[in-house]
């Protein structure tokens, strides 16, 4: 099991995590600025960000999403160590598990890894 620790704390955006299936058609928007992998959506339910690879574009403003993906991010405190869960690498976040059991992306620029004991 691999651990990180959060060098700064996290915040998580204002908006409700959103959670997109194999199949569901998306409206396109943006790239991220600060997280050029990823693309703003949005969906009857609601947006968020999701990897440019999980998309399949169509050309006319909309994608077909081609692996689920979860938006949900975990907010982290200085110091606090965290259980890496998966890596996206690619798009320079971690899934993380807190001792409190939440889950949710961690920018991969907030942590480092923890010492091993």
């Amino acid at each position: 099991m691999r651990r990180v620790t959060a060098r700064v704390g996290h915040r998580i955006p204002e908006r409700a995590p959103l959670r997109v299936e194999t199949g569901d058609v998306v409206t396109v928007g943006e790239r991220d600025e600060t997280w050029p992998e990823l693309v703003f959506v949005l969906t009857p339910e609601g947006s968020g960000r999701v990897p440019a690879r999980h998309l399949s574009l169509h050309g006319d403003g909309t994608a077909r999403v081609v692996a689920a993906y979860d938006t949900t991010e975990l907010p982290t405190e200085a110091g606090e160590e965290l259980e890496v869960v998966e890596e996206d690498l690619a798009s320079g976040w971690l899934w993380c598990r807190a001792a409190t059991g939440r889950e949710g992306w961690v920018p991969v620029s907030t942590l480092v890894r923890s010492q091993a004991v």
